[in-house]
């Protein structure tokens, strides 16, 4: 009896917990942007299949884009289901010979199939056509334009706000002040900051021009400069005295932000330059500031260590075929086929395939060579000149006289942004591996045998020599050690450059004004020298505006520098000098 009672009452709170039930999971799962576009073809009056398609603003899915561009293309279709529904679809692809098209639900973008499952093929005269006129046409584009503000990717909604800012369409705003409430990337939200307030720049009202200049000269951005500049320029023409000097505040601040970014930027550019510059010299400083061989094929070493990274990126990849000088043998290098990280690798697998490979053709120069003119300044600089040239017409054959590229590995070929100023990683990479090598070299020279040995013997050959010292080789290894960080260098010039037979020439005359002003002999000069030079060289460049006339700059500068100062720097001191 009492269940009898209750029953319609418990049946009744039942389905009214379904129904909330289903209501919840409904505003939980949002309507998708193609069922959205399927009530805008379902509504038959126009003002609202516009309001429909403006819902749409911001929204970055790419269906939105591929169904519009169907819709205003007239393959869309309205498709009547045998129960009585109406399915919009698109009729895509060849027709066949019965006329009929694969066709495509618009609200899933799945295949249209039957009750048995099988997709259908529909023949678009039988179907009722979505029409569009140029009001509708006018909303699609308006969304479509906006597409990239709602984008998952960082990068394309950056570009959209910037184009849509730059653009200073009014329309528009709207679209960028409801992003601004969503976006969480910082760079972004400060990009929609700069959109919006350039937009009201355009604005008839003198009162929002003034706040859009306050705010465009808190973010103090080099992009708005032009904008603000041609509003200055409009302002004073009209006798807007209030517009002028907000205009004049944001341009001392953007000019005052450029100056920042300029040297920090310079300081930068400065140090990476002076630290190619050392790693270059580093070897020289060696060979020529211990040894004193004047060796005009260091550049060639260079050169050595550039190629093998380009070897060593083929060989990690599809491998390489090139032939022999004057023997004509063809050499083919199989790949390893390597991909992904595993392939990025290779740039760490270069740099002691670079150090060694310039190494061992130091070893042989100075075996085959160098050592019978040691003390004999003029004639190994003539004979490594001719060696030089050698080894340029060998490149030249074996690889071919064009210049070659070396992919930059993934982990090197980005940037930092900090304040506006750019670190590109490689620079950032040769920084602070030079300061490595500086280390290294530092430590086998003090803090080894073999550094022992070879101070030993570059102060006194002949009395270590009679101390029972190899000189011979202490001379070998110790010319590979120098030609081996000249090869490095070359690992490092191939993410600035490309590489060509005479790439090493462009560093040989710098490399050897650094060993000279930082003082011949001296590591730590040779150091304080590199970074000097790199960053006189970017400043006057940044100053002058000019490349050419900075380097004729800085090469008077060093001559007369030399003139008052010939020893360099910091001289070295031996028993051999003294």
């Amino acid at each position: 009896m009492v269940w009898k009672l209750f029953r319609p009452l418990l049946l009744c709170t039942l389905g009214v917990c379904v129904g909330l039930l289903a209501n919840v999971r409904a505003m939980a799962a949002p309507e998708t942007a193609r069922a959205t576009i399927v009530r805008a073809i379902l509504t038959t009056d126009d003002a609202q299949k516009r309001a429909i398609i403006n819902s749409l603003i911001g929204q970055g899915d790419e269906a939105i884009r591929e169904v519009f561009t169907a819709w205003r293309q007239d393959n869309l279709y309205v498709y009547s289901a045998p129960g009585g529904a109406k399915v919009p679809v698109e009729l895509t692809g060849d027709k066949d010979a019965a006329g009929t098209q694969a066709a495509v639900r618009v609200d899933t973008g799945e295949p249209l199939k039957d009750a048995a499952g099988q997709p259908l093929r529909l023949v678009a005269k039988q179907l009722t056509a979505v029409e569009h006129d140029a009001g509708l046409r006018r909303a699609m584009k308006n969304v479509v334009d906006l597409l990239d503000l709602g984008s998952p990717l960082p990068a394309k909604r950056l570009r959209a706000v910037q184009t849509i800012g730059f653009a200073q369409k009014a329309d528009k705003l709207p679209a960028l002040e409801a992003r601004a409430g969503l976006e969480t990337d910082t760079e972004i939200k400060k990009e929609l900051k700069e959109a919006i307030a350039l937009i009201h720049l355009a604005d008839s009202d003198d009162g929002v021009k003034i706040k859009a200049l306050a705010e465009l000269q808190e973010l103090h951005n080099s992009s708005s400069y032009d904008l603000i500049n041609a509003l200055k320029v409009k302002a004073e023409t009209g006798g807007k005295p209030a517009v002028v000097a907000a205009a004049n505040a944001a341009l001392v601040a953007i000019e005052n932000h450029r100056s920042v970014v300029k040297f920090f930027g310079t300081l930068f550019r400065g140090l990476s330059a002076g630290s190619v510059l050392l790693v270059v010299a580093l070897g020289l400083a060696i060979t020529f500031g211990l040894m004193g061989v004047i060796n005009m094929a260091h550049g060639e070493m260079i050169t050595v260590g550039a190629y093998a990274t380009y070897i060593t990126q083929n060989v990690f990849g599809e491998g390489m075929h090139f032939t022999l000088p004057f023997i004509k043998v063809a050499i083919h290098l199989p790949g390893l086929h390597l991909t992904g990280w595993a392939y990025q690798l290779y740039f760490v697998a270069a740099i002691p395939v670079g150090f060694l490979s310039a190494a061992l053709v130091g070893i042989a120069l100075e075996r085959s060579v160098i050592r019978f003119l040691y003390r004999r300044p003029l004639e190994s600089l003539l004979a490594t000149f001719g060696v030089s040239l050698i080894l340029q017409q060998l490149f030249k054959l074996t690889f071919g006289s064009n210049n070659v590229n070396v992919d930059s590995p993934v982990y090197l070929s980005s940037n930092w942004t900090v304040f506006d100023v750019t670190f590109d990683w490689n620079r950032v990479f040769v920084i602070g591996f030079a300061a490595v090598i500086v280390f290294g070299v530092w430590l086998a020279l003090t803090k080894t045998p073999l550094g022992l040995l070879i101070r030993c013997v570059m102060q006194n050959r002949m009395m270590a020599s009679c101390m029972g010292v190899r000189t011979e080789r202490v001379n070998m290894l110790t010319f590979g050690l120098g030609s081996g960080l000249a090869g490095l260098a070359g690992v490092f010039v191939t993410q600035l450059g490309t590489v060509g037979p005479s790439m090493g020439q462009e560093y040989i005359v710098d490399s050897f004004m650094t060993v000279v002003v930082g003082g011949v002999g001296s590591i730590f000069g040779t150091v304080v020298s590199a970074l000097g030079i790199g960053l006189a060289d970017q400043s006057l460049q940044q100053i002058l505006l000019n490349p050419v006339l900075g380097k004729i700059l800085v090469l008077l500068a060093i001559i007369l520098f030399l003139q008052w100062r010939p020893t360099g720097l910091f001289a070295a001191r031996s028993r051999s000098l003294d």
